[in-house]
C-alpha cells in the first residue's frame, strides 16, 4: 500500500526535518538573508528522488543572499497531463524571538519525545517534508497519479508572499481547473479543513498635537492622550457596530485588535506632539473596510474636536478576501476521503482570521483546500512537530494524488 511506502521513510523524514532547519531561511524584511541556502539544499536533496522536472522560478530581490527569493516546483507526470495537484508550502521562518525563552538551540533541532524542535519546524517545514516525502512514496511505489502531482516550496510567506506565491501566480503556473492544497493551517485533531479566509486589513492612526515640556501641558496638547481616548472609543464603537457572527470562522466575528505602537518621543519630560498606533483587522463576509473606515473617521473627526488634537485613521495595508473554495469542489472532497483513510476521522470544514497562500490561488478562481496536524506552536519559543504529524500527512498528501486509493 501507498501508506505503507510512506511509513517506511519515516526515518529518512526525519534526517531531512533536521538537516533542513539547520539552515536559517529568515527574510530579509525580518532581518535575515532570505531562503536561497535552504533552497539549494532541498534541490540538491530531492535530484535523486526521480521527480519528471524539478524547476526554480527565481523572484528578483537585491536585498536577498544571491539577489533572488528562490521557489521550487518539482512534479510527477500525471495520467493526465492536462490538470495538476498542487501542494504548496514555505521555506522561510519567521525570527527567533527571544532566544532565552528556547531550551534548545533554535537551528540545531532537537529530536525528542516523538518530537523535532527548532525554528520552522511546524510552520512550515512539518508539510513541506511531508509534501515532498508524499511524492517520493508515489514515485517508488511505479504508481502514475491521476494528474500532474506537483510539490512547490515558495519563499517569503511570512513577510507578504510578494516573492513567492504572488510571483509564481503572475508567471501563470495554476489553471483554472487545478486541484490546490495549502498545508499551512490545522488543529491537533487534524480535523479541520479551511476553505475561506477573513480579509486583512491593517489601519495606522496618527494623532498630531502639540509638543511642549511635561510641566507646562496646558501649552500643548498631548497626543498620546488624544490617541489613547480614540482608542478606547473607536475600539468600543467597532465591536458595537460590527458583531454579526459567521459559524464557519473561528473566532465566528470581526476582530479590531491594537497591536503595534510606534515610539513618539525618546524623552519622559515632554508631552508628545505625535503619536502612532495600529489596528489589526480581520473582518467577515458580511463587512468591508468601507464602512469600517467611514466609523473610525466618524469617531476620529469627534475626538480631534474633543481634544483639540488631529486624528487620522488611514488604511496601512490589507486586501479583501477572495470567495471560498466550494464545500464540494473535487479538491475538498479527495482532502476528506485521504483524511479519514489515514486518520478516521471525518474533518469539518472551517474559514479562519490568519492569511495563507491559498488567498492568491483564490483570487485566480482556482478552488484551494488548506489543511494539517499541528499543535500549534508556530511563531513560538521552543516550536516543535510531531513525528506522526510529520508521517501521517504525508500519507494523506500522497492518496491524494488518486481517486481510488492505491
Amino acid at each position: 500500500m501507498l501508506t505503507d511506502k510512506v511509513e517506511s521513510l519515516r526515518d529518512e523524514m526525519v534526517r531531512a526535518m533536521v538537516e533542513m532547519i539547520k539552515i536559517e531561511a529568515i527574510s530579509p524584511e525580518a532581518g535575515g538573508k532570505g531562503e536561497v541556502k535552504r533552497a539549494e539544499f532541498l534541490e540538491k536533496w530531492i535530484s535523486d528522488f526521480g521527480f519528471d522536472e524539478i524547476k526554480r522560478y527565481d523572484a528578483e530581490d537585491p536585498r536577498a543572499e544571491g539577489g533572488v527569493r528562490p521557489n521550487i516546483v518539482a512534479t510527477i507526470y500525471g495520467k493526465n497531463r492536462e490538470r495538476s495537484i498542487w501542494i504548496i508550502s514555505h521555506m522561510d521562518t519567521v525570527p527567533v524571538g527571544d532566544i532565552s525563552k528556547w531550551d534548545t538551540d533554535p537551528f540545531d533541532p532537537v529530536v525528542k519525545d516523538g518530537k523535532i524542535y527548532g525554528r520552522g519546524t511546524e510552520d512550515n517545514g512539518q508539510s513541506l517534508i511531508a509534501s515532498m516525502y508524499a511524492a517520493k512514496a508515489i514515485i517508488e511505489s511505479g504508481e502514475r497519479p491521476d494528474y500532474n502531482y506537483s510539490v512547490v516550496f515558495v519563499a517569503d510567506e511570512e513577510t507578504g508572499s510578494k516573492y513567492g506565491i504572488q510571483h509564481l501566480v503572475k508567471l501563470g503556473l495554476f489553471k483554472k481547473d487545478d486541484l490546490v492544497v495549502v498545508p499551512d493551517h490545522g488543529v491537533p485533531e487534524g480535523n479541520e479543513i479551511e476553505i475561506a479566509e477573513k480579509s486583512i486589513y491593517w489601519v495606522k492612526v496618527t494623532t498630531y498635537g502639540k509638543q511642549t515640556h511635561s510641566s507646562i501641558p496646558h501649552t500643548g496638547i498631548n497626543a498620546l492622550r488624544a490617541g489613547a481616548k480614540y482608542l478606547v472609543e473607536v475600539d468600543k464603537e467597532l465591536h458595537e457596530r460590527f458583531s454579526d457572527e459567521n459559524p464557519i470562522f473561528g473566532p465566528p466575528v470581526s476582530t479590531f485588535e491594537p497591536t503595534r505602537k510606534e515610539e513618539n518621543q525618546p524623552n519622559i519630560n515632554a508631552v508628545p506632539g505625535e503619536d502612532v498606533f495600529y489596528f489589526d483587522m480581520r473582518l467577515i463576509p458580511e463587512h468591508n473596510i468601507d464602512d469600517v473606515m467611514e466609523l473610525m473617521n466618524s469617531v476620529a473627526d469627534r475626538v480631534s474636536k474633543e481634544t483639540g488634537a488631529k486624528v487620522v485613521p488611514e488604511l496601512f495595508r490589507g486586501e479583501q478576501a477572495p470567495e471560498p473554495t466550494p464545500p464540494d469542489s473535487e479538491v475538498v472532497v479527495r482532502l476528506k476521503n485521504a483524511i479519514e483513510k489515514v486518520r478516521g476521522i471525518k474533518p469539518k470544514l472551517v474559514g479562519i482570521g490568519g492569511g495563507t497562500c491559498a488567498a492568491y490561488i483564490r483570487y485566480e478562481g482556482i478552488p484551494a483546500a488548506v489543511w494539517s496536524t499541528i499543535d500549534e506552536t508556530m511563531h513560538q519559543a521552543n516550536e516543535y512537530c510531531k513525528i506522526d504529524n510529520l508521517v501521517n500527512d504525508a500519507k494523506v498528501f500522497a492518496l491524494l494524488g488518486f481517486s481510488r486509493m492505491p
